[in-house]
């Protein structure tokens, strides 16, 4: 399939096309340099033109004339994600979603906004109704809430709702096809998931309805303990006390506070393994004294008590890949993983991946809780990087030997990241609502290989 690029940007020229070089250049990229291996391997993709449309109207006439041309289309927020998720592998359109950022509804239990609305202005329209979201990225500042649905898998208030892929957290999921003449698409209940996680390969996101809750007074909360072992004990114990009420927890090997949490210094004991928490106000006095029942842990910090006047950023821009984000910023050579230890032999595990890996490889657990109520400790923890090979090696020992299920975050496709598989449902619906593949382009395997399985070391795309 040939494009008509220049066609295709005559007929759009009505529109907010931008053509600039190094402004294409900038809106082609997400934060895809966290992985020392998509930082070569993506250096240089980038669209040939941006454009930016303000209304459902506006993306449906858009669609039309780039599937006209043969011209891909990627959909692209406020590029916070990691994995060149809203990167244009084969050039073409870069769909901007900044002018449709509107919030349309605040009801008593739902919010109603356009994709490109941005996580922490909706949280600001909900909590002046007395309301809040149930999820936000640890980005929120600037992540937008279609970005968060495609791209996104979980975020702060995992610890009370779980992940976006519980039914209970997206209501409805509104997508333009791309077709010759696109179809506006609604999908809720378990039809969600066709769209949702899928970097828009199967339509263009253009409103979403999510739950909100009465907000809660929270309260953020650091906690020092002896050691990686105990912190996260003690943070099971949280987690599963009803008694308390949280919207996130977090853990740490003490490495990471020690090197790279900067800004909380002043707070942290040396040496200590890290609590992150936020509480509800009223469940304060049960959190201390959880804390104090457990031997060497002490609270270092809290928001209503020490924050003020330090100008400090919030307790979840340490925790989820805030965390690698801090580590970078201090040490060019550090990446990260994301990974499930064994549930059953966590602590066994904590202690053999410290004897194995040492430095090369320190711990972060964000704690969620699953559709049944059980409480899990998720794995992003930090990484050494020496060199690609090295880094395929470590992820094979970690599954082959040490029963770690790891979900590669450097890797830019659909399958090779998180699923480890093709997803039939979502084949299907881009086979309905992208006939000629033209959306996001090499992002999902099973469009051209639906038969996929994962080879050790051998990446899809760029190892042929």
């Amino acid at each position: 399939m040939t494009s008509d690029l220049e066609a295709c940007r005559a007929a759009l020229a009505r529109f907010d096309l931008d053509d600039n070089a190094r402004t294409v250049q900038q809106k082609s990229r997400d934060f895809y340099w966290y992985s020392p291996i998509l930082k070569e391997q993506l250096k240089d993709v980038c669209g040939d033109f941006v454009v930016a449309p303000r209304s459902e109207a506006e993306v449906i006439e858009i669609l039309s004339i780039c599937h006209a041309h043969d011209v891909p289309v990627t959909v692209r927020g406020a590029g916070t994600g990691n994995y060149g998720q809203a990167m244009p592998l084969h050039g073409g359109a870069v769909l901007h979603m900044k002018h449709m950022d509107r919030i349309l509804s605040i009801g008593d239990d739902h919010l109603v906004a356009e994709a490109g609305a941005v996580m922490s202005h909706l949280e600001k329209a909900a909590r002046e109704r007395g309301l809040e979201l149930r999820l936000f990225p640890s980005t929120t500042a600037t992540a937008t809430l279609g970005g968060f649905i495609a791209g996104g898998s979980s975020g702060v208030g995992a610890i009370r709702w779980g992940g976006l892929r519980n039914p209970a957290n997206i209501r409805r999921v509104r997508l333009v096809t791309m077709e010759a003449e696109p179809r506006i698409v609604e999908l809720t209940g378990e039809d969600i998931s066709k769209a949702a996680h899928a970097y828009g390969v199967n339509g263009v996101i253009t409103e979403i309805e999510i739950p909100v809750d009465p907000a809660g007074d929270w309260v953020e909360v650091l906690v020092g303990a002896a050691d990686f072992s105990a912190a996260t004990r003690l943070t099971f114990a949280i987690g599963e006390n009803d008694a308390i009420g949280k919207r996130m927890l977090s853990t740490f090997e003490s490495a990471i506070p020690d090197r790279y949490f900067n800004r909380h210094a002043p707070f942290l004991g040396k040496g200590e393994a890290l609590v992150a928490a936020i509480v509800l106000r009223d469940s304060l006095a049960a959190l201390e004294e959880t804390v104090a029942g457990t031997p060497g842990a002490a609270v270092r910090f809290r928001s209503d008590r020490d924050g003020e006047g330090h100008r400090l950023p919030p307790v979840y821009e340490i925790c989820w890949n805030h965390t690698t984000l801090r580590a970078l910023k201090i040490d060019p050579s550090m990446t990260y993983l994301q990974m499930m230890l064994p549930q059953d032999d966590l602590y066994g595990a904590i202690a053999r991946l410290g004897e194995a890996f040492g430095d090369e490889l320190l711990l972060h657990f964000e704690f969620t809780r699953f559709v049944d109520g059980k409480v899990a400790a998720v794995a992003l923890p930090l990484v050494r990087y020496t060199s690609a090979g090295r880094l395929e090696e470590l992820i094979g020992l970690l599954e082959t030997r040490f029963g770690v299920t790891v979900f590669n975050p450097h890797r830019v496709t659909l399958e090779e990241g998180g699923m480890k598989r093709t997803d039939p449902a979502q084949l299907d619906f881009k086979r309905q609502t992208d006939p000629k593949g033209l959306l996001n382009p090499g992002k999902m395997i099973a469009w051209t290989h639906p038969d996929w399985v994962p080879e050790p070391g051998r990446v899809f795309l760029f190892n042929r």
